[in-house]
């Protein structure tokens, strides 16, 4: 038994030390010809060829039912994920990047599984990720481990902190909340992603906040990649937030919408498009794999636990002066330029908090606008002039009432 266990270490530490060593080398790519999905009598089979061996994890998650394969070094394109689809078992799936050097795969199951066995073999350079599943009640999967390898564990999953604030800087701090990113790619239109559109934007808009002078500006990603919900929220909270500004550019499934708009945060939605655009907004977490058991609980206790009597206002004011801003600068507005619905991403409650929605990708004329550098830079220089006109009142504000 003793001989068996070590033997087990030393391949387990073997396969580590192989994983470290091609660290460096061209990403791992997924080999469809030796990936599959397979049903058997005790549930499913998958097995993932990849062209070398990389750091991995995989999880189950029940609600709706998911597998989550993450892997360090990897490049996974859609079209070579598209081997693993197996009617009836796994009703959906999605690969792209998750964040610095990460990739992530997630499966849509038909019922929760449970992972019996996952291990990497290793041959010739290349390298398969066998992994067998089983039924499982709900329930269980709560208290469930991950499966990785040796080397996953070397990894810290957070987000790279934004440079401090000097100790004679007291300019407040802008954060800017490019939406979806990574394998969360948002409205897609003619080949171009939200993830791009609202990146780019957010860079015009930090360049246009530094022209200003009077903010300090952080990203909460700088790159193609995924940020959860409650990431956006935590690294506005390192970068010491005073104001959180996401950015979005929607998509319409039926008829036709145009112009700019500003969401603030509400439990009951201004109408059932923001309720609708809210639900779609949220949903990305939940297509990229998160696990979302115990968010609504945490976000409970949060809101009751924090009030917001002295954030609303100041939000409200911070809408409606950006809203004055865009149009006082040319910008076209849709018919309700207010509106409020219940983001996730704007419910940090001490930190006043707005979505932007830039405009319409389903509109071929929107598109046209949101891709053109000269309309994104006079978009981002009003939304930055309607900062500084929020922050100068509400510094005016604070003085007045003493603070």
């Amino acid at each position: 038994m003793i001989r068996r266990f070590l033997a087990a270490a030393l391949a387990l530490a073997f396969s580590g030390a192989v994983v470290r060593a091609q660290d460096a080398a061209a990403p791992a790519r997924l080999d469809p010809a030796r990936s599959a999905v397979t049903a058997t009598q005790e549930g499913l089979s998958l097995s993932l060829g990849l062209t070398r061996p990389v750091p991995w994890r995989v999880r189950a998650l029940a609600d709706p039912p998911r597998l989550v394969v993450d892997l360090r070094s990897a490049a996974l394109d859609p079209p070579d994920a598209a081997a693993l689809a197996v009617p009836g078992a796994v009703t959906g799936l999605r690969a792209g990047p998750l964040r610095a050097d990460w990739s992530r795969l997630v499966l849509d199951l038909d019922r929760p599984h449970e992972v019996v066995e996952a291990g990497m073999a290793t041959g010739d350079g290349a390298a398969r990720i066998d992994i067998r599943l089983r039924p499982a009640p709900a329930g269980s999967l709560a208290a469930a481990p991950d499966w990785a390898s040796p080397a996953f564990a070397d990894e810290a999953e957070t987000l790279a902190p934004p440079p401090r604030r000097g100790p004679a800087d007291d300019r407040p701090v802008v954060v800017l909340d490019p939406g979806h990113g990574g394998i969360d790619p948002g409205a897609v239109r003619d080949g171009h992603l939200e993830a791009d559109i609202t990146l780019a934007f957010a860079r015009e808009l930090r360049d246009a906040l530094r022209r200003d002078g009077r903010f300090r500006v952080a990203l909460t990603r700088d790159a193609d990649l995924f940020v959860s919900l409650d990431g956006r929220i935590a690294a506005a909270r390192r970068a010491g937030a005073d104001v959180f500004v996401s950015i979005h550019a929607d998509a319409v499934a039926e008829g036709v919408a145009r112009g700019a708009q500003v969401y603030t945060l509400s439990d009951a939605a201004s109408s059932r498009a923001a309720a609708e655009l809210a639900e779609r907004h949220d949903r990305a977490d939940l297509l990229a794999g998160v696990d979302l058991t115990e968010q609504d609980d945490r976000i409970a206790r949060v809101l009751m636990d924090m009030a917001r009597t002295e954030t609303e206002p100041r939000t409200e004011a911070l809408a409606g002066t950006l809203v004055d801003a865009l149009r006082g600068a040319g910008i076209r507005l849709h018919a309700r330029p207010r509106e409020s619905a219940a983001f996730s991403v704007l419910r940090a409650p001490d930190i006043p908090s707005v979505l932007v929605e830039i405009g319409f990708m389903s509109t071929p004329a929107e598109l046209e606008k949101l891709l053109s550098e000269a309309w994104r830079r006079q978009a981002a220089e009003a939304l930055a002039a309607g900062l500084a006109a929020w922050a100068e009142a509400d510094a005016a504000r604070d003085a007045l009432l003493g603070r």
